[in-house]
């Protein structure tokens, strides 16, 4: 992917906000959240590799709503990468600092947004050329105040902050300058989805919808 593409892709996060995270237990499902997600105006999933049919939803979901951003997350491999750009994945995002994935993704040319928790693995992405990188696990690395002091030094990188985010604290994060987007696990749980409580999830995207418009 071009650098042009990638900041395309950065500046509908920065507009977007929030990136609903999402482990989803099958193609059904996932098409039935991504028409949800786009009716109530937050077009874009991050589809984590911690379902064995991850590749197929992200296929699915492009297909059937070419509108709709898709990320991969938890990818763990060079592998994974692949199969996750083969399916139409826009981005990969690795929980972690991994070379060898980063590497691999740039040759691609395909967008990648590797995990940091620390600013020794900051000081290795931006060695590679990466600028936009993940904070995971967001509350246990620090949260708000770890943010701060990293902008003090890495003015340039911008993060996405993922893990432990809710509606209690995602705006403390998107103050922040050195924040575009956050990731939120809260709006789609897989136990939810596969109860089919929808009505729940549908509530839960509008009222962070409507919070992120106010």
């Amino acid at each position: 992917m071009k650098n042009n593409e990638c900041t395309e892709i950065e500046s509908r996060l920065s507009q977007l906000k929030l990136v609903p995270v999402v482990s989803v237990p099958s193609v059904d499902t996932g098409l039935r959240l991504a028409e949800i997600l786009i009716r109530c105006g937050l077009p874009v999933a991050e589809v984590t590799f911690r379902t064995s049919c991850a590749a197929e939803v992200i296929k699915a979901m492009k297909k059937e709503f070419s509108e709709l951003l898709v990320l991969a997350g938890t990818v763990l491999s060079t592998e994974q990468a692949d199969i996750a750009q083969g399916a139409g994945a826009e981005c990969i995002v690795i929980p972690g600092f991994q070379k060898e994935i980063v590497a691999h993704c740039q040759l691609r040319e395909i967008m990648v947004c590797p995990g940091t928790a620390t600013p020794t693995e900051v000081l290795q992405c931006m060695t590679m050329g990466i600028e936009t990188v993940k904070f995971f696990p967001a509350e246990v690395a620090g949260g708000v105040g770890m943010l701060k002091a990293m902008e003090a030094v890495f003015s340039d990188v911008r993060f996405m902050p993922t893990g432990g985010i809710n509606p209690g604290n995602m705006k403390d994060y998107l103050r922040l300058n050195n924040v575009f987007c956050c990731g939120g696990s809260w709006l789609a749980p897989e136990a939810m989805m596969v109860e089919g409580n929808w009505t729940e999830i549908e509530r839960r995207i509008v009222a962070a919808v409507s919070d992120l418009q106010r």
